[in-house]
């Protein structure tokens, strides 16, 4: 039996530290999982050592791209569980006039015109219900363009210094934001950008970005350049914990490639990407990758399906065969960290819209089955 000192001095100071002790058990159990938790290198910002090992099999992030709707169950989490998924990666938006308009609006509530799904208070409760259910939350915040100059986030580019310098303090307060929700509310990484392209030359106003955001959020981040050449153009990755690259690469110039000349097209993507693994020792994640059910899939694996085409049968055994060279090509990888797998509908049924199954999703088709045999092992 342990026996307390009686004096009421003691009887204080024992008292004190067990207050201590309680609450940094409760800071210890809210915040978010550190580098040395998902088996990252010791020490975010420099080269691994030759010869850590970057990942372990059983720590990969087995993930998929989760879409915002106005609810979340968990029974819409169930479907992820079946299929051995352990991430999701939530996507809220700030919204920009044009490519060149250095202001970016920020809508964090729901309202008339937003999903429920991409609020602040819907990406925390999405959170707290996949973490119930053992799947960790990527929170990854996009910008979405409106006007003149381009529709892709990779058109954005500044006229003038003053307006780069104008557009980065409104990127930063944007990206801090989240990094802070983030932080409040234990989610287990950030992504602190989405195909930037031509934003990531400012390597100093990256940093500091990047600075500002350790501040606030202690977790594991990464950056989701794109597949056609801006993962190789970021000198920043030292200062991040994850490669990440968004992986539409090109694979074929016709329909219904075989799984063959799929997996000898991913060569030269493999060795440009190992490249820069070696040169920044980080482990490298691809931020979304998928496939059309379509015959062409492989030809511009970006490109969305025509929903103003005829309708057109789903080729799903062309969309699986992607997925199974995709996998065989990366999965081995010792370097390799996971995928996030573009997109999941939360509660799409087999029968659902039909231009959902003709577009990215797995859901209900052999790509399923080939993502989870693969997230099982």
């Amino acid at each position: 039996m342990a026996v307390f000192p009686s004096s009421p001095r003691w009887s204080w100071l024992w008292l004190g530290l067990v207050a201590v002790a309680l609450l940094s058990a409760l800071s210890l159990a809210r915040r978010p999982a550190q580098p040395a938790d998902l088996n990252l290198p010791a020490n975010p910002g420099r080269p691994a050592p030759a010869g850590t090992s970057l990942t372990k099999p059983e720590n990969r992030l087995k993930g998929v791209n989760w879409v915002g709707a106005d609810s979340v169950a968990s029974q819409d989490l169930e479907p992820l569980v079946r299929a051995h998924v352990n991430w999701i990666a939530q996507t809220p938006f700030g919204w920009q006039a044009g490519a060149a308009s250095p202001e970016i609006r920020m809508h964090t509530g729901a309202g008339s015109r937003h999903y429920w799904g991409e609020s602040d208070r819907g990406l925390v409760r999405t959170a707290q219900q996949a973490r119930q259910r053992g799947i960790h939350t990527l929170l990854k915040p996009h910008l979405w363009l409106r006007g003149p100059g381009g529709t892709w986030p990779g058109d954005i580019s500044m006229t003038n210094e003053a307006d780069w310098q104008t557009w980065f303090a409104a990127y930063t307060t944007f990206i801090v934001h989240y990094a802070e929700l983030a932080e409040a509310n234990g989610m287990e990484a950030l992504c602190i950008g989405t195909e930037l392209e031509k934003t990531v030359g400012h390597e100093t106003e990256w940093r500091a970005l990047i600075g500002r955001v350790r501040q606030v959020y202690h977790g594991p981040l990464t950056y989701a350049a794109n597949w056609s050449g801006e993962f190789e153009q970021v000198k920043f990755w030292d200062a991040l914990d994850y490669i990440g690259v968004q992986a539409y690469f090109p694979l074929s110039t016709t329909e219904r490639p075989t799984k063959a000349a799929l997996l000898k097209a991913w060569r030269e993507p493999l060795a440009r990407i190992a490249a820069v693994q070696k040169r920044y020792g980080r482990p490298v994640l691809f931020t979304e990758a998928g496939y059309k059910t379509t015959p062409d899939a492989a030809i511009q694996p970006w490109v969305w399906p025509d929903r103003n085409a005829l309708p057109a049968t789903p080729d799903e055994t062309t969309q699986r065969v992607c997925y199974e060279a995709m996998f065989e090509t990366f999965w081995p990888q010792p370097w390799f960290r996971g995928i996030f797998i573009w997109k999941w509908y939360p509660g799409l049924q087999p029968t659902g819209p039909a231009h959902r199954h003709l577009d990215f999703t797995p859901q209900h088709k052999p790509a399923e089955q080939v993502m989870a045999q693969w997230y099982g092992r």
